[in-house]
């Protein structure tokens, strides 16, 4: 009869758990390793990543006009007009149609390279997209995120408020995440920056177009 040899049985060290991360911060870790084709950009917007394509060429036409005439208006001051960069706040990133912020931008970068830290960024420029989702990012959910990140003024161009509407937000309690100020204007009706690097240009017709439909 054969005799069975038993083996001392094998044990294996267990890890200590892993600490639970964020949802903030699984959010970041799931955004940092996206790889998007060319057209599309990644935002985390009031706790989602939310995947867009760039505009259309009505979008496209609004944020030409407006950089262009916006660069030449700091061209002798020491910020500048930005756009397909990232603006980062805690754990929080987005990609808004134009930004202002410091021309040198080296030292307004975040560690990791990413983007431009949101404490650097003066303006945003959104130009609404068609379509309900779009509209409710632009007009509600962004609008809380800029003020939730301190940025002085945001600028919403909206083709699809009545027959176009641009609004000049300033005064943010980071808090309560809103804008205290508030100045909206039809398509046609001249608005400025109120503030800031921009203060005293002018929004007008010639950057919107005519008043829609």
């Amino acid at each position: 009869m054969t005799a069975l040899a038993h083996e001392a049985p094998t044990t294996t060290e267990v890890p200590e758990a892993m600490s639970p991360i964020s949802l903030d911060e699984a959010l970041w870790q799931a955004w940092k390793s996206l790889e998007l084709p060319e057209g599309f950009r990644a935002e985390i917007v009031e706790g989602f990543i939310e995947v867009s394509p760039t505009g259309r060429s009505s979008h496209a036409r609004i944020i030409n006009r407006l950089r262009r005439l916006l660069e030449k208006y700091l061209e002798d001051g020491d910020h500048a007009v930005h756009h397909d960069w990232n603006v980062i706040h805690g754990l929080k990133a987005w990609v808004p149609d134009l930004f202002v912020a410091p021309q040198e931008d080296e030292e307004f970068l975040t560690e990791d390279g990413l983007g431009f830290a949101a404490s650097a960024v003066k303006l945003v420029v959104e130009v609404v997209s068609p379509g309900h989702e779009n509209q409710q990012r632009d007009r509600v959910r962004k609008r809380h995120a800029y003020a939730g990140a301190g940025i002085p003024v945001y600028v919403l161009i909206d083709d699809h408020d009545n027959h176009g509407t641009v609004t000049v937000l300033t005064s943010p309690s980071p808090d309560e995440g809103t804008y205290a100020a508030e100045t909206r204007v039809p398509y046609g009706t001249v608005v400025e920056i109120p503030e800031g690097p921009a203060k005293g240009f002018a929004i007008t017709e010639e950057i919107t177009g005519p008043r829609q439909g």
